[in-house]
């Protein structure tokens, strides 16, 4: 998922990715900023870089 949002993928194209709907990316995208605690992507996956999780 964090690479998917690293690569400035939109929720249709992560779902689309992950073989799921549009509602559940969107889901699993909210679940990722929740437990970084953090509000954007941006902040989420300057997170994950800065931690080589991507």
């Amino acid at each position: 998922m964090l690479r998917l949002m690293a690569d400035g993928l939109p929720d249709k194209e992560i779902a689309d990715a992950l073989f799921v709907a549009r509602a559940t990316a969107s889901k699993h995208v909210a679940a990722v900023l929740s437990k970084l605690g953090v509000d954007s992507r941006a902040a989420a996956v300057a997170i994950a870089l800065r931690h080589q999780l991507v």
